[in-house]
C-alpha cells in the first residue's frame, strides 16, 4: 500500500503513513505525549481536526460533534477518516489546544518529519 505524507500544520510536522490507519493511529505514532485520544470511534469529539488539503475516505461521525456544514468544511475525526492522498491538517478543540501547549512549552515548533 502507498504511503502519505500527513503535514500538521500546527506544529509543522509531517509523517508518512499508510491508508490502513486512521490520522488519528499516525498522530498518535508520532510519540507526543499529549495528543489526545478518546474513544476511536467518532463518539466523543476529542481528535478533531480540518483537512486543508489532500483526499481521504471517512466513516460515520457524531453529529453532536461533527455537523453537516462541518463535513462539507472538511472539519472531521481524525480518528474516522484514512488518507487516500498525502494530507495536511489544522487541529481544532482539545486537540489543538494540547498540541499548541505541548509545542510552546517544549519548544517543537521546529519541522521534523518521521516514517511510520
Amino acid at each position: 500500500m502507498d504511503k502519505h505524507r500527513i503535514t500538521i500544520e500546527d506544529t509543522c510536522e509531517s509523517y508518512l503513513q499508510s491508508g490502513l490507519q486512521t490520522v488519528l493511529a499516525g498522530m498518535a505514532a508520532l510519540g507526543r505525549k499529549h495528543i489526545p485520544v478518546g474513544c476511536h470511534g467518532g463518539g466523543c469529539g476529542v481528535c478533531k481536526i480540518q483537512v486543508t488539503a489532500g483526499t481521504y475516505e471517512k466513516r460515520v461521525m457524531s453529529r453532536a460533534h461533527i455537523s453537516a456544514e462541518d463535513e462539507a468544511s472538511d472539519r472531521v475525526l481524525a480518528c474516522r477518516i484514512w488518507p487516500t492522498s498525502d494530507l495536511r491538517l489544522k487541529v481544532l478543540g482539545k486537540m489543538g489546544k494540547s498540541l499548541c501547549c505541548e509545542t510552546a512549552a517544549s519548544g517543537t515548533a521546529n519541522p521534523s518529519s518521521k516514517k511510520l
